[in-house]
């Protein structure tokens, strides 16, 4: 076995156990998470075991798992993700495809979430002096969201969308005080792991939603998060990320109480007066 290309035909036409073909599935679909994840990540992620994981990867001609994380991290390598994507996505039925993908990303999501990192990360951001937000590229919308929902709820909440030059100026307010949320995925902004490494360095509280336990967030964040992001799309699925960060901001509403409460009630009203809205 020599190509990705190569595996990707192997994988079609061979015939394989339900364990083994969803093991298939989630190399073909989502071959960035596969090439930073261990064999033991893998299993879990598919529900699986780690000896499963092994004799998959021999099945598929390879001496073992390192072999085929090799694969993987050579097809990224060798070629522009958005034109790999799109030439996968033809014949198939994208929209039923994409469904189920999510389906299976939203359950895998929720169940590997650490109730001691949720518990940091929502008190922390529920009383925090300042929330910082920040995500990049791809990251951008879930980041926004983050922060536009936070906003409706906290005191002082920023999204970092720094210009040319500009990243060290919306960073010079971070103090301990403060909670600084990253998400960042696979290709990781180099701004953003630098950004989450100063505020480690002045002492504020940091959140990370990333996409592999590789990620160079999860190594730096007080508490992190795992999307799993495996899609049919020209992009890798945001979809329970997304739902994952309107939980958190949910979350933070009901841990501020009446606080929460008074400020909703002052958007609402603020909508009100100045007609916002198309009736």
């Amino acid at each position: 076995m020599e190509t990705f290309a190569e595996l990707t035909e192997l994988l079609r036409a061979t015939e394989l156990s339900p364990a083994q073909r969803a093991l298939a599935e989630r190399v073909l679909t989502d071959p960035e998470g596969v090439a930073f994840q261990t064999a033991a990540e893998l299993a879990k992620a598919v529900g699986t075991t780690e000896g499963t994981v092994v004799r998959f990867a021999q099945r598929c001609g390879l001496s073992g798992y390192p072999a085929l994380v090799k694969l993987c991290r050579a097809h990224l390598a060798g070629q522009a993700q958005l034109v790999r994507r799109f030439d996968a996505l033809r014949g198939d039925s994208v929209l039923e495809r994409a469904a189920e993908l999510d389906r299976q990303n939203l359950a895998r999501t929720f169940a590997q979430v650490d109730p001691a990192a949720w518990r940091l990360a929502v008190g922390s951001i529920a009383r925090a002096r300042r929330v910082h937000v920040m995500g990049l590229r791809k990251s951008h919308a879930v980041a926004y969201l983050l922060g536009y929902q936070l906003d409706l709820v906290c005191e002082d909440v920023t999204l970092i969308t720094p210009g040319p030059g500009t990243l060290t100026d919306k960073l010079r307010r971070l103090d301990r005080r403060d909670v600084f949320i990253a998400v960042s995925l696979h290709r990781y902004a180099a701004d953003t792991v630098r950004a989450v490494r100063h505020a480690k360095e002045v002492g504020a509280t940091t959140v990370a939603f990333t996409d592999t336990a590789a990620s160079p967030l999860a190594g730096l964040a007080d508490a992190v998060f795992l999307a799993d992001m495996a899609g049919a799309g020209l992009l890798r699925s945001v979809t329970a990320l997304t739902s994952l960060v309107q939980a958190l901001a949910t979350a933070v509403a009901v841990e501020r109480g009446d606080a929460a409460s008074a400020a909703l009630r002052q958007q609402e009203a603020l909508l009100t007066e100045f007609a916002t809205y198309q009736p």
